[in-house]
């Protein structure tokens, strides 16, 4: 088949564009708005752009709290969601009020980060701090604006939690991290195979 996306002529019952780009790693963002208060949301248009030094992004479709939150503040961070908080990721992306704790909703603690404002969740296998590079408001092919906004941030600090260390390397397959996957479907990273770069 062949389709238009602005069209909408795929003929099925959902777009398949989300199941195609997938599995789409998880940007699990907290923040804290004015006030101080922390704000945490699941983010699906999320992944690493760059290593050196590591920048991530995460692209919000409307104007929502963590990006609110980003641009005023210039921090974020990253918790990776797993296998094994998958319920209480899910229950932060209900749509609370402003100011309302998504933490306090899901049941979760928060732990301090070391350089940056906003808390990481307690026990979260690894968190990214982050500092806000830019936002970019994106245009489509014609120019006119589109709901989303992409934020770019620099990591400045890492946490991992000892346990996922196995012989000098991060274990993603024992941390279990989730990813996003068309409609309603998630998958979970439990296995992984190697395969060598080859030379010219």
């Amino acid at each position: 088949m062949f389709y238009e996306p602005r069209k909408r002529d795929h003929g099925l019952p959902h777009d398949p564009f989300k199941a195609i780009v997938a599995p789409r790693p998880i940007g699990w963002i907290s923040t804290v708005d004015a006030e101080g208060r922390p704000n945490l949301a699941p983010y699906s248009f999320f992944n690493a752009v760059a290593s050196r030094p590591p920048v991530v992004m995460f692209s919000s479709e409307s104007r929502k709290d963590s990006l609110r939150n980003v641009e005023a503040s210039g921090e974020f961070v990253c918790n990776l969601a797993t296998w094994d908080l998958r319920e209480a990721m899910n229950e932060t992306s209900a749509p609370l009020p402003g100011g309302e704790s998504e933490f306090a909703r899901a049941g979760l603690a928060t732990e301090a980060s070391r350089l940056v404002r906003p808390p990481r969740v307690a026990g979260i296998a690894a968190a990214l701090e982050c500092r806000l590079l830019r936002t970019v408001a994106l245009s489509d092919v014609e120019g006119r604006p589109m709901e989303a906004t992409v934020v770019f941030g620099e990591v400045v600090g890492i946490h991992i939690d000892d346990r996922f260390i196995r012989d000098g390397r991060f274990d993603a397959a024992a941390a279990r991290a989730i990813a996003r996957c068309g409609y309603m479907d998630y998958a979970v990273v439990d296995s992984l195979f190697a395969m060598t770069r080859p030379t010219a």
